[in-house]
């Protein structure tokens, strides 16, 4: 009688599992602490297997932070339906970041915390990804204005017609200042117990939507002369 031959696992589902084993130990430990002995054996493989599938401790964090960016950008963007009410797709698409970093803390930790620390290659990497996601905001807060005011004569302040096309530096900061807050709401959210993913959400629609509704009804705040 022949001996029993074992499935082999494939290669690519044998790759997540080591690096579902990576972000682990990288997000808990950090990147200088974190040791391919122990990544392997959280993994169930050997130290050599990681070498062979994954060349380096170096190549092992990029693909880490790869695939951990491309799965958050990718939860924001699928969590928005594009035809929703403009403070919808703001609701929908921060609650979507809230409940993908709640969900994923040490590929949030890897993303935000270490790759940013680590050498201009990782941070250029976590770089790409907060582009796409603040590119992404301004096409929400974009179609917010366009919402609010389908046409810049329908509405007026003190006799003067407003213009619902923002202009494009104030639209810049306002997305870099709300994904910003998004990242450090995020990290207070899953240093802080009993805060769920859909308060993280709402206290940062709260904060932003109140702002955003002045700007668009043409009462922006206005700093004081002196």
């Amino acid at each position: 009688m022949g001996a029993v031959k074992t499935k082999r696992m494939p290669r690519a589902v044998r790759e997540q599992q080591m690096l579902d084993a990576a972000v682990r130990i990288f997000g808990r430990r950090g990147y200088m602490a974190a040791s391919m002995d122990e990544i392997a054996e959280v993994a169930g493989v050997s130290k050599p297997l990681v070498y062979l599938y994954l060349n380096s401790k170096e190549d092992l964090f990029t693909a880490c932070i790869r695939r951990e960016a491309h799965a958050l950008t990718a939860a924001v963007r699928a969590g928005v339906e594009p035809h929703a009410p403009a403070d919808r797709q703001l609701w929908d698409g921060l609650r979507a970041f809230f409940t993908h970093t709640a969900q994923h803390p040490d590929g949030w930790a890897v993303l935000h915390l270490q790759a940013r620390t680590h050498g201009d290659v990782f941070a250029a990497e976590v770089t790409a990804m907060r582009e796409e996601i603040v590119a992404f905001v301004t096409q929400l807060i974009l179609a917010a204005a366009r919402a609010a005011l389908p046409h810049p004569r329908l509405r007026s302040c003190g006799g003067t017609p407003i213009d619902p096309d923002l202009p494009e530096t104030e639209v810049a900061g306002l997305a870099e200042a709300l994904v910003g807050a998004a990242e450090s709401l995020a990290d207070w959210a899953n240093a802080t117990p009993g805060v769920t993913a859909r308060q993280a959400a709402a206290t940062l629609m709260n904060f932003a939507w109140a702002g955003l509704g002045n700007l668009m009804d043409g009462r922006p705040w206005s700093p004081p002369v002196s």
